[in-house]
């Protein structure tokens, strides 16, 4: 959870996390949905859709036992350099030297490291650093102690470095250019996308579809929709998605909302229509699974935070006061 989140937005996912699955066997026995719907707003859901996966390895290949064998743990689920090295250094005393964005740049400042972090030369020269200053005798305490400086002392903007326990021998700060480091490549400029999203309601119930597993946001369910191409008007994208989507045919009716949404490398406007359903049966292409469900019926589903910001303008278009349709016979297959 703490992979790319701050301390404070992780802690209370954590513990309803485990107060509902407090053991690997009930995380294996759990349903992805659930999993999913305890990750709800934390974002880069591949970690959840991971941690499930390797409880099940857990348990199916390893007897329940996580494997304390550095070779064994990496071919878990997810797994990578960074977290083989952070669980086996705590939870077994395995001497492996943890790196992750506080460590980088930790020891980009403590040796002045020229090399960019985001490139591969930057990269080895960092991993160098810490497994030369790792203490083998207690590598878990040290590598939290590295994170944590660089989380509380050595921070990306106003560092604490009278506080440093190492800053005397700090080349950056003798230097007098701490902010300097770590050198990192320059950004791209993050692309806009249009979305157009239908809310395709039948009497009382509306169509949700779930998102294939792999890929962005991948097992979480939504409203049907997608991009709008270039010279297309939101509401022709809207109907085209949801019938290319789903096989339905929708009436596009108001917008009911507008949103804008920040990926780590996208960033979207979403308008969001009240559709109609008028026909058709459901045939999927993309997404692997769809629902007809009351508004009522939406917390026990897991939704991308999107959804989320006009889901409060779904439920006012759809409230009391809408006049009531009588409700058409869906077909699925």
């Amino acid at each position: 959870m703490l992979q790319q989140t701050q301390v404070a937005t992780v802690i209370p996912y954590y513990e309803r996390f485990l107060a509902r699955l407090p053991d690997v066997h009930s995380l294996a026995r759990a349903p992805l949905d659930d999993v999913l719907k305890l990750w709800e707003g934390l974002g880069y859901y591949a970690r959840a859709r991971n941690l499930h996966r390797a409880a099940r390895a857990v348990v199916d290949e390893h007897g329940g036992a996580v494997p304390a064998d550095a070779a064994v743990f990496a071919c878990l689920p997810g797994v990578g350099s960074y977290m083989t090295a952070a669980v086996l250094s705590i939870a077994f005393d395995a001497p492996l030297a943890v790196v992750d964005g506080n460590v980088k740049r930790v020891l980009a400042r403590l040796f002045a490291l020229e090399e960019s972090v985001d490139r591969p030369a930057g990269a080895r020269a960092i991993q160098k650093h810490a497994d030369e200053l790792l203490d083998r005798e207690d590598p878990g305490t040290f590598n939290q102690a590295v994170m944590e400086l660089g989380a509380l002392v050595c921070r990306p903007v106003n560092p604490l470095c009278d506080r440093c326990p190492v800053s005397d021998a700090c080349v950056a700060r003798s230097a007098g250019d701490v902010l300097a480091y770590p050198v990192r490549d320059a950004r791209r400029a993050v692309p806009r996308q249009k979305i157009a999203v239908g809310v395709v309601s039948d009497g009382d119930r509306v169509l949700i579809t779930r998102r294939a597993e792999k890929g962005m946001l991948g097992g979480l369910w939504e409203f049907p929709g997608g991009k709008v191409r270039r010279g297309e008007k939101p509401a022709d994208a809207c109907r085209r998605e949801i019938h290319e989507e789903t096989g339905l045919r929708v009436e596009v009716g108001e917008r009911i909302a507008r949103v804008a949404h920040l990926y780590t490398h996208l960033a979207v406007e979403i308008e969001v229509f009240i559709c109609t359903y008028h026909g058709g049966s459901v045939v999927l292409d993309g997404p692997t699974d769809h629902r007809w469900i009351t508004m009522e019926e939406t917390g026990a589903y897991a939704f991308p935070k999107a959804n989320h910001k006009f889901l409060p303008s779904v439920r006012e278009a759809l409230g009391p006061g809408r006049p009531a349709r009588k409700s058409r016979s869906r077909k699925t297959r």
